[in-house]
């Protein structure tokens, strides 16, 4: 496998590593099950990098979160959380790529899990979008691989085509073989089995020579598994990113139980679960226990849960008739002037598709490309599109220097675009975890420092909403007035 440049790597890497901060005690969530007295314990250990160590437990009673932090001791490297717990080769191999880009100190995700990860148990990876939950996964499936064993040994399921891209491109440049003939080991083989992928040359790929690791939508998964293509005798990590996605996914919810506990078997492999929202904790660590997801001493690790979003974040909203909102949003568009922002709209409804009715994201793209001369490059990402038009999308605003991005939920939760300063909510999200998600696609870069703002143009019986949303997410939203506005 060729090896990737430094430049190219630091631009993936930084999209997926999260930015470093002091670490806080955990509490409890706000989105959790009040009805039910389970919880977690949790105990953070930063101090001692010695694997053999027992970890903290992860148990169903009636108390409420505590961390065991050690107070005054400094914060490991990755390098020193890795050692004793990885073979040498690979944290020659992989911490070698990490530090090539200056990324040497954990994020607090990393700080908290990999420890956990590393001994082996099953773990809940619950943090800030961009928080670096990627990297910890892929650390873990990284350390326990073997190369030389020709069967698929690691599997990371996603909900969506773009995130799979993107987690398969990280994963291939942490397994590039470095150019230094020191570190010169066999690279492990990374392969992206997704929806609007080339089914038929995967499918002979697998049979051929299968992968060590492989990134999969649940729908092309389930299409190998149960063809009998491949099997995961010998997988030792299974990744479920987006798991609240994917759980609450009509559609992939009946297929990922199966992958769950017909497929594999807990006892044979370790399972991790990530998202940056995960609705009712409690309940969900007691039914991956009570369903066989987990095993039972599963490790829920929920970092900076009363900051569930980035600091970096400014909230604001306009209120408007809901036949003003094209207006106001472009004079958001002349006074803010951003370099790279999304507009989300809302899906188009079935009565609506029906009617024969134009989508509203198509409607808005048209009305800006002709009043809004500031962004050249409105482009538009729709659930609706076929995958071939969806990546071209997501390939040229990747390729611009500015971007005006309109879509719908889809870029919330698959797509990463670090470069992104403003987020404009044209339609309010229905839920909570949908205005999470796509306010999680703005302040990502690490180490910056640039203020990013999250705009909700809403009517005033939408006030209400927001503020919920306010309440449960636990941040301020800033009236804005608009002097151009009706």
């Amino acid at each position: 496998m060729a090896s990737f440049p430094t430049a190219q790597f630091l631009s993936l890497f930084r999209t997926f590593s999260g930015k470093s901060c002091p670490p806080r005690a955990l509490a409890p969530s706000l989105n959790s099950n009040r009805r039910t007295d389970s919880t977690v314990h949790f105990t953070r250990r930063v101090s001692n990098s010695n694997c053999n160590a027992k970890p903290a437990q992860a148990t169903l009673n009636s108390s409420s979160i505590t961390e065991a932090s050690d107070i005054g001791e400094r914060t490991l490297t990755l390098r020193e959380i890795c050692q004793g717990c990885v073979p040498e080769h690979v944290i020659a191999l992989i911490c070698f790529r990490i530090e090539e880009v200056g990324f040497i100190v954990p994020t607090d995700v990393q700080q908290q899990a990999l420890p956990v990860l590393l001994s082996g148990r099953d773990c809940i990876l619950h943090a800030q979008t961009g928080s670096g939950k990627t990297l910890t996964y892929l650390l873990l499936i990284f350390s326990v691989v073997n190369t030389k064993i020709s069967a698929v040994q690691a599997l990371i399921v996603v909900p969506t085509r773009e995130l799979g891209i993107q987690v398969t491109k990280v994963a291939r440049m942490l397994a590039a073989k470095p150019m230094e003939p020191e570190l010169e080991q066999k690279s492990c083989t990374v392969m992206a089995l997704l929806d609007g992928g080339m089914l038929k040359r995967h499918k002979s790929w697998l049979k051929a020579e299968p992968p060590t690791i492989v990134v999969a939508t649940v729908r092309s998964l389930c299409q190998m598994l149960e063809k009998q293509i491949f099997k995961l005798e010998s997988m030792r990590v299974l990744v479920i990113d987006e798991v609240d996605f994917m759980f609450n996914a009509s559609k992939q919810v009946g297929s990922l139980r199966k992958l769950l506990t017909s497929y594999s078997s807990t006892n044979n492999r370790q399972t991790v679960f990530a998202s940056a929202s995960i609705p009712q904790h409690r309940r969900f660590l007691h039914d991956c226990i009570q369903q066989k997801w987990t095993k039972s001493d599963v490790v829920h690790v929920h970092v900076n849960p009363i900051e569930p979003m980035p600091s970096s974040l400014h909230h604001r909203f306009v209120i408007c008739n809901k036949y003003e909102r094209r207006q106001t949003l472009l004079s958001l568009l002349h006074s803010d002037a951003p370099e790279c922002g999304i507009i989300f709209v809302g899906e188009q409804s079935e009565k609506s598709k029906k009617a024969g009715n134009a989508p509203s994201a198509t409607l808005l793209i048209d009305f800006l490309k002709t009043s809004y001369g500031g962004c050249p490059d409105i482009l538009l990402l729709e659930e609706d599109m076929n995958f071939n038009l969806r990546a071209a999308s997501l390939s040229e605003v990747r390729q611009r220097g500015g971007y005006l991005l309109i879509s719908t939920d889809i870029a919330a939760r698959g797509v990463d675009l670090p470069e992104t300063t403003h987020i404009y909510n044209f339609d309010l999200p229905r839920t909570v975890v949908d205005y999470l998600h796509r306010a999680g696609r703005a302040a990502r870069k690490p180490f910056s420092d640039q203020k990013c703002c999250v705009t909700n143009i809403i009517t005033s019986e939408e006030r209400f909403v927001l503020q919920r949303y306010e309440n449960e997410l636990m941040f301020h939203c800033e009236e804005l007035f608009l002097s151009t506005q009706c």
